[in-house]
């Protein structure tokens, strides 16, 4: 029985490809939000869930904050700003860079606005020496010295998220606990399969062409048998690009698809056959209405 007396709702915000959903899912001790080396992979906030001890702590993984191009750049960006309402904490992540770029300004800008605690995480630490943090804490400092705590980290190695979950610690809320015992993520499990996809998308293709994709599931059942069915369409915004999806005789659709199927089949922990076709929306990110059917909705 769970004995879960605290909760502690902490916003994960940064410009994008900064390592948001590595760190994620690195606290949370799973993999719930998709990850590549391409930025804008986020789309949508994702929250993360993980009960220690007396408290459970609630990670909003949010799109990087960029400088909007289309109808789906401004969806992406309101989420970032709303995810800075109503939280116990801001965990603003960043490069081991001596610069604070416009969108690190934009968020701290907001912070204080909301008037929320933040820390200020400096991720990817396993990919410079120790000394070049010093020119990157004095960074910072220069542009706001309110920062409750300034933590060193590498998503991808571990190191420090022991100190940050003690850091976190502080922030922690007398109240209910808001997910049940099991649950890791708000996402559905259909929604995970289709970001399970996009994620290969990204993975297997190159430059424009995968932040131009959208995925729709339109069958997701059970067999008797414990098979998962799974049909999905791939929406790309120009017909060359459908070509080079497809690829020489389907080559690249088979390996995007195998390479989705066997994740598919780890997270549901069954069979899964899955379908997919490509067809092409020109210019989807522009029209308000395809962003929003595709699941790009404010709430």
């Amino acid at each position: 029985m769970s004995n879960i007396q605290n909760v502690a709702m902490i916003t994960i915000c940064g410009r994008p490809n900064v390592g948001k959903s590595s760190l994620t899912n690195a606290l949370v001790g799973e993999k719930v939000a998709i990850v590549s080396n391409k930025a804008q992979t986020t789309r949508n906030r994702i929250y993360g869930v993980l009960n220690r001890e007396d408290t459970q702590y609630i990670f909003l993984d949010t799109p990087g904050l960029h400088k909007p191009k289309s109808a789906l750049g401004d969806y992406m960006v309101k989420v970032v700003t709303a995810s800075l309402s109503d939280v116990d904490c801001a965990l603003l992540l960043v490069e081991p860079i001596a610069h604070v770029g416009t969108p690190e300004r934009a968020l701290i800008a907001r912070i204080r606005e909301e008037k929320i605690p933040c820390i200020l995480c400096i991720n990817k630490i396993d990919t410079v020496e120790p000394g070049a943090l010093l020119p990157v804490i004095a960074a910072y400092h220069e542009v706001w010295d309110g920062f409750d705590a300034i933590i060193p980290i590498s998503a991808h190695t571990g190191s420090g998220l022991d100190e940050l979950m003690k850091e976190l610690r502080t922030y922690v809320q007398e109240g209910p606990q808001l997910f049940p015992d099991g649950v890791n993520s708000d996402q559905p499990e259909r929604q995970v399969m289709g970001e399970i996809l996009r994620e290969k998308l990204l993975l297997c293709l190159d430059k424009e062409i995968p932040h131009g994709t959208a995925v729709e599931l339109t069958k997701f059942s059970e067999r008797d048998s414990g098979v998962i069915d799974v049909n999905a369409t791939i929406y790309c915004e120009k017909a060359s690009h459908k070509g080079i999806i497809i690829g020489k005789q389907g080559a690249m659709l088979k390996k995007i698809s195998s390479l989705a199927r066997h994740d598919m089949e780890k997270f549901m922990g069954t069979k899964v056959y899955l379908e997919t076709w490509v067809k092409v929306k020109e210019n989807w990110r522009d029209n308000v209405n395809y962003v929003r059917s595709f699941g790009y909705q404010d709430e």
